[in-house]
């Protein structure tokens, strides 16, 4: 992958959604509820008013909407900026 963010933006691998069955029916992908946690694999430099606090490595919370979805190599990343990153979990 050769993607770098710019300015204060980062690059999310989101979580995958857990298995949740009912009852023994499993539910099916568009079901499920998407996460929101993931891991931050690229960060870009931030700017002159936001420095970067995010590293590459970081597992981090985000909101529900927050992020641009985009697909490379047959995985789903989101693209958002580092405001939008709600918490570094520990």
């Amino acid at each position: 992958m050769n993607i770098k963010p710019l300015a204060d933006r980062v690059l999310i691998l989101p979580a995958k959604a857990e298995e949740k069955t009912v009852g023994g029916i499993i539910i099916p992908d568009t079901a499920k509820e998407k996460p929101l946690k993931g891991e931050v694999v690229a960060v870009g430099n931030g700017t002159k008013d936001e420095e970067m606090v995010l590293k590459v490595g970081d597992n981090v919370l985000y909101g529900k909407y927050s992020g641009t979805e985009i697909e490379v190599d047959d995985v789903k990343y989101l693209i958002m900026r580092q405001s939008d990153v709600l918490a570094v979990l520990g």
